[in-house]
């Protein structure tokens, strides 16, 4: 056995210390992380952190480790599409992670289609974000699913025939989800009875439900957002609606139980995964975020900010390289990749193939219903 001298251990060690280390890969990463939807941005963003750290201990992409540039756009209309343009053009990042709602994905993809540098949202549903162009993915499944399963919901579980639908006119997911709801709650047979409309920042819904209330009706979709839907939930209930309230997967975040109290006891809504998942790579992803996060349970913003980055980083390793239209094309065949919200499989039109998850609230927690796959 041939030993090393102390002396070219030493020149060897000196040699590794001066080599310079391997230039990181910049991922750009807008997130509403102030301002009235902090909590889907915050959720998905540690997510993102998580699966950017993990990567990195096993070390990186193409041996380089990931750079995460995240920007606040403070749940700003307009404000995505200004902090895209800083992290293209002055960053230099060679892909964008988000936005998480729809509207300011819509509002950021122009850019990134222009400059031919991917975009994955990582829960943006509404079908016109990837219709923005080539560059443009999600790993989230799409509202005309989403309105199916809550149709089949309300018709198969609530036993509803007669509905009412709360819609915010001021939101492109809101007005999408009505859309394929309604669609397929008719088509199956059942009846929109009254359409009543808000927009978002509203926090009286008195006139709304009192309209709702004389129509006699089964069960209220809500195709919004938490804070609305809370609200909503209470006010319903103080003028003595009792009847099913249910939405998407806007209502998820821990928001809706606090503001909501107990009004939003039995209510329902559909998401994208569930922390009960036994599943051992969701129970490991589990873990890891509680350590990670002080104890703090990832709900399914969380999830796919995590599945977002695992599964750029998986088609920067196939395309051998950062090149944005190589990354586009890898992103484009990504089929059978194994995530904590499921199986992704990308489609034709840049949208992920794969099962919704049904929650209720009950004693205060979030409760998994049942699955739905696709």
């Amino acid at each position: 056995m041939k030993l090393v001298s102390p002396l070219w251990s030493a020149a060897l060690l000196a040699l590794a210390t001066a080599l310079p280390a391997a230039e990181p890969i910049k991922v750009g990463e807008i997130a509403s992380l102030t301002g009235k939807e902090a909590a889907f941005g915050q959720s998905s963003h540690k997510g993102t952190v998580l699966a950017v750290e993990q990567l990195n201990a096993a070390g990186g992409a193409l041996g380089r480790p990931l750079e995460l540039l995240s920007e606040d756009n403070q749940s700003k209309s307009g404000e995505s599409a200004t902090v895209a343009r800083k992290l293209l053009s002055r960053e230099k990042v060679v892909a964008l992670l988000g936005e998480v709602a729809s509207s300011r994905s819509l509002e950021m993809a122009p850019i990134a289609q222009r400059a031919k540098i991917p975009m994955i949202s990582p829960s943006s549903t509404n079908p016109k974000v990837t219709e923005v162009g080539d560059y443009v993915f999600r790993v989230c499944f799409i509202d005309p699913f989403q309105g199916t399963v809550m149709a089949k919901f309300a018709k198969e579980t609530l036993k509803a025939r007669r509905v009412a639908v709360l819609t915010s006119v001021s939101s492109a997911y809101s007005v999408g989800l009505a859309k394929y709801f309604k669609e397929r709650f008719v088509a199956d047979g059942g009846e929109v009875a009254l359409e009543q409309k808000f927009a978002e920042g509203d926090k009286d819904f008195k006139a709304q439900l009192t309209a709702i209330r004389a129509a006699g009706v089964d069960a209220v979709f809500v195709p919004g957002y938490y804070t609305e839907a809370a609200l909503i939930s209470r006010q319903a209930r103080e003028l003595g609606l009792a009847l099913p309230l249910f939405g998407g997967d806007g209502w998820e975040a821990p928001q809706l139980i606090e503001i909501g109290g107990k009004a939003v006891e039995g209510t329902y809504y559909s998401t994208h995964y569930s922390p009960e998942d036994t599943a051992p790579a969701v129970q490991a992803f589990v873990a890891a975020f509680r350590a990670r996060w002080n104890g703090e349970t990832p709900d399914a913003m969380a999830a796919l900010g995590y599945d977002s980055a695992l599964v750029l980083a998986d088609a920067i390793k196939r395309a051998g390289g950062t090149d944005g239209p190589a990354v586009r094309d890898a992103l484009a065949a990504t089929k059978g990749f194994a995530g904590v919200t499921g199986t992704t499989n990308i489609d034709p039109a840049r949208n992920a193939s794969k099962s919704a998850v049904i929650v209720t609230i009950k004693d205060g927690q979030f409760k998994f219903v049942q699955s739905v796959a696709p």
